[in-house]
């Protein structure tokens, strides 16, 4: 990749928290040393109501509005509104990035996803049991550690065909840095060379964003789309 280029980065999604900066500028802070360790769970968690509109607003109303809607409780994910079409929108925190993301803990993260059917069996999997072991206290590299261990003891799906995902929500919050936010699709697929897709080519609006590292072997492709799911224009890289 061009030295000059820094590839926004948003791990949510969580996952996914993805932390964004303007090209060719060094970072303007390390965010790690913020969020050493998880904060109390209440600073995560959201009014039951307030939580199902925003993982609503993940993607257009044509698909949101007939999903099953999960919000976040102090034993998990669970289900809120019960669907018709197979989407499962959420939303998602930080600690669904990699364990090296400065904002792994950081509480203030919001990534609304939609889930599309493949996704929702094969991918959401992961966020419950990643869920579950930050619910039990586990440390960032026991979350990854055990996230590859239980795909390994066939505990989690393999990744079906097809699988991708709505982040097009005007409300998420993915990055303390610049807006906080990138309305974007995302395709998960079986490891591949980036430049399959183009990605993290000047003027790309692809991005491969290693949100899996480590865990399990799927790459996240990133594409940024110029609208919000309510219709109205976006910022795009």
């Amino acid at each position: 990749m061009d030295a000059n280029k820094r590839v926004p980065i948003a791990v949510f999604s969580l996952a996914l928290l993805f932390a964004f900066a303007a090209q060719g500028e060094p970072p303007r802070r390390d965010n790690r040393d913020l969020y050493p360790s998880m904060a109390p769970l209440e600073q995560y968690l959201m009014q039951r109501d307030a939580e199902v509109t925003l993982a609503r607003s993940a993607a257009p109303e044509s698909i949101s509005q007939d999903a099953t809607v999960l919000i976040l409780g102090r034993h998990g994910y669970e289900t809120a509104v019960e669907g018709k079409n197979g989407f499962v929108c959420a939303v998602e925190r930080g600690w669904m990035g990699p364990a090296d993301a400065p904002e792994f803990w950081n509480p203030k993260i919001r990534g609304p996803i939609c889930f599309n059917p493949p996704a929702a069996r094969s991918v959401l999997p992961i966020t419950y049991k990643r869920t579950e072991m930050v619910l039990a206290g586990r440390t960032k590299a026991e979350i990854v550690d055990g996230n590859k261990a239980a795909f390994e003891r066939g505990e989690l799906p393999a990744l079906e065909p097809g699988a991708m995902s709505y982040m097009m929500s005007k409300e998420a919050y993915l990055t303390d840095d610049d807006d906080h936010n990138l309305a974007h699709l995302m395709f998960y697929t079986p490891p591949l060379d980036r430049a399959i897709w183009g990605a993290d080519q000047p003027k790309s609006p692809v991005m491969l964003i290693p949100q899996f590292k480590g865990a399990q072997p799927i790459d996240v492709f990133v594409v940024s789309v110029g609208r919000w799911s309510d219709g109205t224009a976006a910022p795009v890289m």
